[in-house]
Parts: structure tokens; sequence; C-alpha cells
């Protein structure tokens, strides 16, 4: 059974930084496309990054260049790292996987499993 937990959220000021973690339980998180989704309240869930099985990433035009994704095969773990955060941050962030296919994208209808989110908040 898939299962995803994520990890890391809470409350920062503009500026700062958060790693956020998910870990994966019941299969071999590198065998599959992973990819991080944040929603804020009153918006739709929209896709932030992923990473494919080979490695290579994908960034939302809003986060890129601030934040950065990764994964430990070993630890069965995938990673958000989020610098200069903005306000605009703030949302629950989701980690998901999808059981087809190698490479990721950053639409909702691609993945299978998710977890049950954690809370960033980007505040003074």
């Amino acid at each position: 059974q898939f299962k995803l937990v994520e990890s890391g959220g809470g409350l920062v000021q503009p500026g700062g930084s958060l790693r956020l973690s998910c870990a994966a339980s019941g299969f071999t998180l590198g065998y599959y496309p992973i990819a991080w989704f944040r929603q804020a309240p009153g918006k739709e869930r929209e896709g932030v990054s992923c990473i494919s099985t080979d490695g290579s990433t994908y960034y939302a035009d809003s986060v890129k260049g601030r934040f950065d994704i990764s994964r430990d095969n070993a630890k069965n773990m995938v990673y958000l790292q989020m610098n200069n955060l903005k306000p605009e941050d703030t949302a629950v962030y989701y980690c998901a996987v999808a059981r087809t296919g190698r490479k990721c994208t950053l639409a909702v209808a691609r993945y299978d499993y998710w977890g049950q989110g954690t809370q960033v908040t980007v505040s003074s």
C-alpha cells in the first residue's frame, strides 16, 4: 500500500526558508514520479515541483529559482527546500506519487496517492 507522510511545515517570516519532507512507505520511491503540490484557501490545488525516476526535475514558474526538490532513495524520502519564501507561498503542501510512467508532470490528475498535507504559513 502506497503511503506518504509530509512534515516540516510551519510559520516563517517572508524571506525565510523551510524544508518539507515526504516519507514514503509501502513502495520504493525511486521507481515512481513524485511531486509536490500546494493548495491555498479558496484556490485550486497547483503543482509546485516534481521529480522523475531519472532524477530530472520541474518547477512552477512561481517558485523557480527559490525551491529545490530532491530525493533520497536510500531513505525513501523526498524533500522540498523552500527559500526566499513569500506570503503568496502560504498553503497546505502535499506530496503525491504516480503509479505509472517515469516522467513527472505538474498535473494533479497524473498522481494516484497523496499525503495528508503540511501547512506552510509565510507571514510577518
